[in-house]
């Protein structure tokens, strides 16, 4: 009975869990390490697409931004222009009304009657019409122009050759390069068939000489 069975001092083989554990995660790292490159390319992809979409909407913004400041531009010199003309359309409405006043004034002075209180009056409302920009033409002897001048009166002079004002009964005024009124003047013009007097001194120059002539016959 002492005798010990034979075989039962060995002990059975058993597998080891650790290997077997071992060959299913060497093979899930070998599939993750085949998957991540094409995981990383389809990444690339969606990011370029996201940054040509960025580019897209950031030039489309731009433009939008660059057309908006060039209407606003265009929209602050048609007030400004607009400004301006309102301004000038006012200032000649008001110098306007006053030109009878400088017209009275112009008289008196003409008349002597410009003394005293009264002129230092006239002279102060002149003042300020030049530094609102009105400025007064017209001028004895001018040649004529129907496009700053009234013709009101019209005569014959021999001594001229072109239309010219000889007289200036009204002066004419204007603001900057705009005419608010004309000069209105009395005019002269040519003497009909009357010759230049160079003309007419050549004319004569033969005949002197025909009569100092000793006669030939």
């Amino acid at each position: 009975m002492s005798e010990e069975t034979p075989g039962f001092d060995e002990k059975p083989e058993v597998p080891d869990a650790g290997q077997n554990d071992a060959e299913p995660k060497a093979a899930d790292s070998a599939n993750e390490e085949a998957a991540a490159p094409a995981g990383d390319a389809s990444q690339d992809v969606a990011l370029l697409a996201q940054l040509d979409q960025a580019r897209t909407a950031l030039s489309e913004r731009t433009a939008d931004l660059q057309r908006l400041q060039a209407e606003y531009q265009n929209y602050r010199r048609r007030v400004e222009r607009d400004r301006i003309t309102v301004k000038e359309i006012a200032v000649a409405s008001l110098l306007t009304e006053l030109l009878p006043t400088l017209d009275d004034i112009g008289r008196a002075r003409e008349h002597g009657e410009l003394v005293g209180g009264f002129k230092s009056v006239a002279e102060s409302l002149e003042t300020v019409a030049a530094k609102m920009g009105l400025h007064q033409f017209g001028k004895e002897g001018e040649p004529f122009d129907p496009t700053i001048h009234e013709a009101l009166m019209h005569s014959y002079a021999p001594d001229i050759t072109e239309d010219t004002c000889v007289a200036i009964l009204q002066p004419g005024y204007r603001i900057g390069e705009r005419t608010i009124r004309p000069a209105r003047v009395a005019v002269a013009e040519p003497q009909p068939g009357a010759a230049p007097k160079s003309e007419s001194a050549e004319g004569e120059a033969p005949s002197d000489k025909d009569t100092d002539a000793p006669d030939k016959g």
